[in-house]
């Protein structure tokens, strides 16, 4: 490849989601250690009591309902925008609220105002569309500018750059807030990195990101007799209301019991016997971020072998293992054992959506995988406050039970996934009998 070439695809590069992806998770990663912390230095003076468990627990709790509620009805907005032509809307506007949360915390440590006030900055980071609208419309640019048969590589190519991101983040973040000077104390340097990374972020989505549809320049193509036209044309993708049914239904469970896993897991390591610093904070998150390389390895390898659903299925196992191991975890060294099971976990999701978007034609693409959003957000409603009163409730005697319950979950959700399966071949066994 000549090196005017080698420019022309960095340049194209550049245009596309992937810088945006990146620059997002990398200032996120920051961000999250830095919320953990403080609420930690928050909660209470004794890092061994019981009430600190509590009040951390309770403050995430809130935190996370604001945060994943209230984005609803923005992101429906922002994603019916997406499929009318504003195909960057979706990701712009939410980038806006992540600057906010990272400017709100950066107010509270330099002022010392109290912790709730994160509570406000929730909510306007989801009057912004917040997740529910960023990721569905990230996972929307992907997939217009993949087609179908790559379509599943190219969205956890998203997961890959999201977790390498985070990764990269996580691991410097504790370093970072350790960091400390007279004028500015613990956690600001962290802070203003993670704050200038989001700034860059949205000047890039803004000025820089463009949208490709590859299936729309197949299309053209075709017309023109670029690409002829093939014997057996394939019709026009239809709505399969069951298959999409029973997809909502297993992504909902799966996300309930890994969302009610995570929810609590950052109480979890902060507490006797682990009793975690910033560093081992920021070295567990990116032992989480390292699952999403795996994750993409592994989805590269057992697409070769397996259907989509069969490589669900054995994600969802992956992580079936690693969170009940996690429910009796004593030692760092057991944690990042148990994590080592986990290490396909992140596969089902990305796969899920990928088979979402082959269930409905183009057009109501970015809605349906919004929906899907939205609906994980109702899942939220059950499992952030159940997985909350369940550690505190067995704090003192079972502190893993939590745990336990999330893999009990992930196991229901294999169910829906291989009655996918079993449709999907029956269908294809009907084809071949018509053909």
């Amino acid at each position: 490849m000549t090196f005017p070439a080698v420019v022309h695809s960095l340049r194209a590069g550049l245009c596309q989601v992937w810088p945006v992806i990146v620059l997002e998770e990398l200032g996120s990663s920051l961000f999250d250690t830095a919320l953990q912390m403080v609420v930690l230095d928050r909660s209470a003076t004794d890092p061994d009591s019981h009430s600190q468990q509590i009040a951390m627990t309770n403050f995430y709790m809130i935190y996370n309902l604001i945060v994943k509620f209230t984005p609803i009805l923005p992101a429906l907005f922002l994603a019916r925008l997406g499929d009318r032509g504003w195909r960057r809307l979706p990701v712009i506007v939410p980038l806006v609220g992540y600057l906010v949360s990272r400017l709100a915390l950066m107010l509270v440590v330099i002022f010392g105002l109290p912790i709730e006030v994160m509570y406000g900055a929730g909510a306007l980071f989801g009057l912004s569309g917040g997740y529910a609208a960023y990721w569905p419309g990230v996972m929307t640019l992907a997939s217009l500018a993949s087609t179908a048969s790559k379509r599943s590589k190219t969205l956890m190519l998203v997961e890959l750059l999201y977790g390498i991101a985070g990764l990269v983040g996580s691991l410097v973040s504790g370093h970072l807030f350790q960091l400390y000077t007279a004028s500015l104390g613990h956690g600001i340097i962290l802070l203003i990195i993670s704050t200038i990374v989001g700034v860059l972020c949205l000047l890039h989505a803004t000025l820089l990101l463009q949208v490709t549809d590859v299936s729309n320049r197949e299309e053209e193509d075709e017309s023109c007799g670029l690409i002829p036209p093939s014997v057996h044309s394939e019709p026009p993708i239809q709505k399969n209301l069951p298959n999409i049914i029973l997809l909502f239904i297993s992504a909902i469970l799966y996300s309930s019991a890994v969302g009610g896993a995570i929810n609590v897991l950052g109480a979890f390591v902060m507490k006797e016997p682990l009793s975690w610093d910033a560093k081992q904070v920021g070295y567990g998150n990116a032992a989480g971020c390292l699952i999403f390389i795996t994750s993409y390895l592994g989805l590269i390898v057992l697409r070769r072998y397996f259907s989509e659903t069969s490589v669900i299925m054995i994600g969802m196992l992956s992580f079936t293992s690693g969170i009940y191991f996690m429910s009796f975890v004593t030692t760092t060294y057991f944690f990042y054992l148990a994590r080592s099971l986990n290490l396909l976990a992140l596969i089902p999701m990305p796969t899920i959506r990928s088979l979402l978007s082959q269930q409905v034609p183009k057009s109501s693409c970015g809605m349906t995988l919004t929906a899907l959003q939205v609906f994980l957000k109702f899942g939220a409603a059950a499992y952030i406050p159940a997985s909350t009163k369940i550690y505190q409730s067995t704090l003192d005697w079972f502190p893993g039970f939590v745990f336990t319950l999330s893999s009990a979950c992930s196991v229901l959700a294999m169910i829906p996934i291989s009655i996918v399966g079993c449709r999907t071949q029956n269908l294809q066994y009907e084809t071949i009998q018509g053909d």
